[in-house]
This record gives structure tokens, C-alpha cells and sequence, in this order.
């Protein structure tokens, strides 16, 4: 799947031309400096100009930039000294850009095979020497495949950083959804139990006038206000009913958006205390132990069942992450506020890793992201975090709902010890998610994950499928390019090294000597490959002759040694010049 890439500023792009035009210009003028005896035109004027032309035509166009630095190497081949020279730096920085700019393969590599297609050939129209063909058949290939090859793998892994780094943003925006849908839903159950508790006060208030009505010392009039106040009361709890099923998800939805498969039909009534809910888990065998310390104030229904709340939420989240752990549970009254604590011990490491869920747990919540909401809108502030091993959640709720507006953090992490990354990281903190974030947020956010799984799934795989072909075509591709010019390569460095006569043996051979004597001085095999000036220079009447290299450099053209033969007798010796006189 294809993604834009963000253009770089045209000033920042200019001076990183100017910066590689210098560089490869300072390596052209270094060549120049050393060539015997350069044109300034042909080596250095019009390798400049061409570099001028070819590096910000990189950006656009890298396919043609490479064909011009490749020209340039091609003119080196005309020059008789050596085959060698500094174009081939620029060829293989411009060949690197080919393989980080384009994504297709087909492409560069025509332009390659085009590339050195045109090297050979030019090496067949001149019948340069043996050393031209080498350079031709070695450096060359190399200069045009390994940098592109080496462009392409880092090209590849920079779209899979960048692809792992889009997803992640993707992944920790979805996060934020979930919590806040949680958030959403928390205050839709807020909404939900303020209908449970206003509408029932609602409800006896109606019936209270109600009953009124049948008083015999009421007038008409009353009668008539009286029925009035109660067909108004009635209206209210009916709109009252409706704003709360306005805002409630049905159970299915409700269930699929928070994760934690439960709807606010399978919440208990809300008559259930905390008390009620605390002895069904020690009946269940959960070992609780709780203790309510200060009066007990008038507190609002609303904040009653906020403290409901959270210790269930604390206890479904204990007997799921520390089954058979010890649960403490304390309510402190205060003047003014009301402390909720709920501390359970470290999970054993060898523990049962499922137990049966008690009857506490069974009226599932919205986790903490949902308690948090819930506290802030109360008023209240929750904290949460790990606790001697174990975790603990706190909570602290003013006794009555005040209307001010409150924006405040809804969950406080408490700073827990900082470890290493680990590639098993995920895994410990999912077998301990308790001690990081919410049961149901945790199992929400995998379950939204997993909704768009296949969209996430195809781009990675896109991104990884063609991050191996490149490994492939990496590994491939000098493997065939071996395989064609390997073995010429090596057959003629080898005849070239063979072949080379060392001055010192040179002047120990002395003319009359039958080639027996001679034997141990001469190589293994002649010179194959003469220059036509070598071979038609004139030699004794009657005799063969032998060339043989002078030295055993295999990128110059060195002088050759000329020894004429008249049977196997040694009749002459001299010294032919590498290049034509």
C-alpha cells in the first residue's frame, strides 16, 4: 500500500545537493591530480558539469543520473594509462540513490544491465587490454550493485519503522477511544442510578399525593392541585425515564463497546449495600476482611453507589488477578469525606492461574477508567496502583454532590518500579494487568483491536512482504552477477598474474641458453593477451616469441618482456613498451 512521502523544504534539498556535488567534485579534482597527463576538458570540466546536472536530477529522475555518472566511467575506458578512475565514486553514490528513491525493482534494474551493457561494449569497440576488461567485468558491476542493493535495504527499513510507527499512533488513538467510550458509558450508569434514585423518591412522592386525594378534609380545589401535582410528577419521572434511555447503549452494544460482555441490565438493585456485597464474597469463599471506621454520615445515593462501585470493581479485579489472596477493605468516615481503601496481597507465583469467579464479581463494571469518571463527577479523586506487591485502589467521595464543576484527573497511577524493556514485557503485564491498568479497559482495548485487525494485519504484511523480496533480491542478485562475471574475472586474473616475469629473473636469462636451463626462471604460461603494436614489432628471422608482464599489478598497464626463441634455444630479449610508441 502505497504512502506519501512528506517532501522536504527546497532549501533543505539544495543544500544537500550542493553538499554531495562537493563531495563527489573534491574526488573528481583528487583524480585529475594524479592522472600522467589529463585534458582539463575531457577530466575535469565535463565531469563536473555532468555531476552538476546529474545529482539534482537524482531527485526526480535517479534512474538517468546513474546512466550519466556510468558515461563518465565509460570515457575513463578510452584512456590508455588505466582503466581506473574517481567517476566511479560518483557512480556508485548516484546508483545508491537510485535504490533509496525507487520502490520498484524492475526499473533500476534495466537501467544496471543497461549501464554495464554499454561498459562492455565499449571495451569490444576500443579492444582495450586485458587489465580494461577486468575493471570492466569487476569494479564496475560492483559500483552498480552493491550501492543499489544497499539503497534498497534502506529503504525498506525505513518504511517498516515508519509503518510500525503509524501503527502505534493508530494503535494508542484507539486506546483513547475505548477510554473515553468507557467514560461515556460510566456516566450513562451515573445517569442510570439517578433515575433509580430519583425516580423512586419521585414515585413516593406521587403516590404520597396520591393518597392524599381520598382525604375527606381536602376541598375540591386541593383535590383538583393535588391531582395536578401528581399528573406533573408523573410526566417527570416519564421524561426522566426516557433521558436515561436516551442515553443508554443497548446491553449488546454496551457490551461489545467496554469489553467487559456486561450491560447495566445485570447490575444488582440498587438497594444492594456494601455490606450485602462483602458478605456474599466471604460466602463464596473470597478471604475478605473489612472495617468501617467513624459514624456513619448522611451520605447521597449517588455516592453511595459510587462507593458501591468501586469496591466491587476492586474485588472483581483481586479474585481475577490474585485468587486466594487476602483482600482488606476499609471505609473511613470523616467529616466532611469519605475514605474508600482496598489493598489485596501479592498474587502467588504458583497460585491457581483461574479460579471460580464469586458472586462479588458477577455484576460486571466498567473498570477503572469508568470509576474514574464516575469519582470526578462526584467530586472525588481515585488512585490506583501497585502496594507492597499487591495493588491498591483509594478513593476519596465528599458526602454530598455539589454542583461545581470539576476537572481533575479521574485516574492517578501511583509511580510503581521502573524495569527494562523485555521482549516478554506484554506478556507479564497482561498476566499482571492489574498492576498497570483496568481488567475490562485492558480486555476492551483488545477487543476493539482485534475489530480492525485484518486492516492493521494487511498493511504490516505489505510492508514486511516487501521488505523480503528486497532480502531476496538481495542475496540473489550477486549470486547471479557471480555467476556471469566471477568466473572471467578470476580465469584472467589468474593469466595475468601467471604470466608476469619479474625484472630480476628478466636480467638472469642470457641469450644462447636452451629453454632447460632457462626453466626455472621463466613463469608457468606466457602472456596471452599482446597489444598489436607488441606483436608487429620486428623480431630475428627464424624464431617465436614469448611476451610475459613485468609485474603482477592487475588494474595498470605494465611494460612486457619479449623473449625470441629459435627451437628451444633463447636468441633475443627486449622490453616492449605498454603503451603504443
Amino acid at each position: 500500500m502505497p504512502h506519501p512521502r512528506i517532501p522536504r523544504p527546497p532549501a533543505t534539498s539544495a543544500l544537500g545537493d550542493m553538499a554531495l556535488w562537493a563531495v563527489l567534485a573534491a574526488a573528481t579534482g583528487y583524480g585529475f591530480r594524479d592522472a600522467g597527463a589529463p585534458s582539463p576538458v575531457l577530466d575535469l570540466f565535463l565531469p563536473l558539469a555532468v555531476l552538476a546536472v546529474a545529482v539534482p536530477l537524482s531527485r526526480r529522475r535517479p534512474g538517468t543520473a546513474v546512466v550519466l555518472a556510468n558515461g563518465l566511467c565509460a570515457l575513463g575506458l578510452a584512456d590508455s594509462a588505466t582503466p581506473a578512475n574517481a567517476h566511479v565514486l560518483s557512480l556508485a553514490a548516484l546508483t545508491c540513490l537510485l535504490g533509496a528513491r525507487v520502490a520498484a525493482a524492475r526499473g533500476p534494474l534495466l537501467v544496471l544491465v543497461g549501464c554495464l551493457a554499454v561498459d562492455i561494449a565499449t571495451c569490444a569497440v576500443l579492444r582495450v587490454p586485458p587489465v580494461w576488461w577486468f575493471y570492466a567485468l569487476t569494479v564496475l558491476p560492483a559500483a552498480l550493485l552493491l550501492p543499489w542493493l544497499a539503497g534498497r535495504h534502506r529503504r525498506g527499513r525505513r518504511e517498516l519503522v515508519r509503518e510500525g510507527w503509524r501503527l502505534a499512533r493508530r494503535l494508542e488513538e484507539r486506546q483513547h477511544l475505548v477510554a473515553e467510550r468507557a467514560r461515556l458509558t460510566e456516566r450513562a450508569d451515573i445517569a442510570a442510578d439517578m433515575h433509580d434514585s430519583l425516580g423512586h423518591a419521585l414515585s413516593l412522592v406521587a403516590l404520597r399525593a396520591g393518597a392524599l386525594e381520598l382525604s375527606p378534609d381536602l376541598t375540591d380545589r386541593d383535590r383538583t392541585d393535588l391531582a395536578e401535582l401528581r399528573g406533573t410528577i408523573a410526566d417527570a419521572v416519564e421524561q426522566l425515564r426516557e433521558t436515561v434511555a436516551v442515553l443508554h447503549d443497548p446491553p449488546a452494544t454496551k457490551g461489545e463497546g467496554t469489553g467487559t460482555g456486561e450491560g447495566t441490565g445485570t447490575a444488582l438493585p440498587a438497594t444492594d449495600t456494601i455490606e450485602d456485597l462483602l458478605g456474599r464474597a466471604v460466602a463464596s469463599g473470597v478471604p475478605v476482611r473489612w472495617e468501617r471506621r467513624g459514624p456513619l454520615p448522611t451520605l447521597s445515593p449517588l455516592v453511595e453507589r459510587g462507593m458501591y462501585r468501586i469496591v466491587q470493581e476492586a474485588l472483581t479485579n483481586a479474585v481475577k488477578h490474585a485468587p486466594g489472596r487476602l483482600i482488606r477493605v476499609r471505609i473511613t468516615h470523616q467529616a466532611d469525606r469519605t475514605h474508600v481503601s482496598i489493598v489485596n496481597a501479592a498474587p502467588s507465583p504458583d497460585g491457581p492461574a483461574h479460579t471460580a469467579e464469586a458472586p462479588a464479581a458477577g455484576a460486571g463494571g466498567r473498570g477503572l477508567t469508568g470509576l474514574g469518571e464516575r469519582v470526578t463527577v462526584l467530586g472525588g479523586t481515585l488512585r490506583t496502583g501497585p502496594h507492597e506487591g499487591g495493588f491498591r485502589v483509594t478513593a476519596a467521595l465528599p458526602h454530598q454532590v455539589t454542583a461545581r464543576n470539576r476537572r481533575r484527573e479521574a485516574v492517578t497511577p501511583t509511580p510503581g518500579p521502573k524495569t527494562a524493556p523485555h521482549k516478554d514485557t506484554h506478556e507479564d503485564t497482561h498476566e499482571a494487568a492489574h498492576a498497570n491498568t483496568d481488567t475490562d479497559t485492558h480486555r476492551a482495548l483488545h477487543e476493539d483491536t482485534d475489530a480492525t485487525t485484518p486492516e492493521s494485519a494487511r498493511r504490516l504484511a505489505d510492508v514486511r512482504g516487501a521488505a523480503r523480496r528486497r532480502s531476496v533480491v538481495a542475496a540473489a542478485a550477486p549470486v547471479v552477477a557471480a555467476a556471469f562475471f566471477v568466473p572471467a574475472a578470476v580465469y584472467l586474473a589468474w593469466q595475468l598474474t601467471t604470466s608476469a616475469l619479474p625484472p630480476s629473473r628478466f636480467d638472469e636469462l642470457t641469450t644462447g641458453r636452451p629453454r632447460a636451463e632457462l626453466a626455472a626462471l621463466l613463469p608457468a604460461r606466457p602472456y596471452p593477451y599482446p597489444p598489436d603494436h607488441a606483436r608487429s614489432a620486428p623480431r630475428p628471422p627464424g624464431t617465436t616469441c614469448e611476451f610475459y608482464r613485468s609485474g603482477r599489478d592487475l588494474l595498470d598497464e605494465v611494460d612486457l618482456y619479449r623473449l625470441c626463441w629459435s627451437g628451444d634455444t633463447l636468441i633475443a630479449k627486449d622490453t616492449v613498451p605498454a603503451s603504443r610508441p
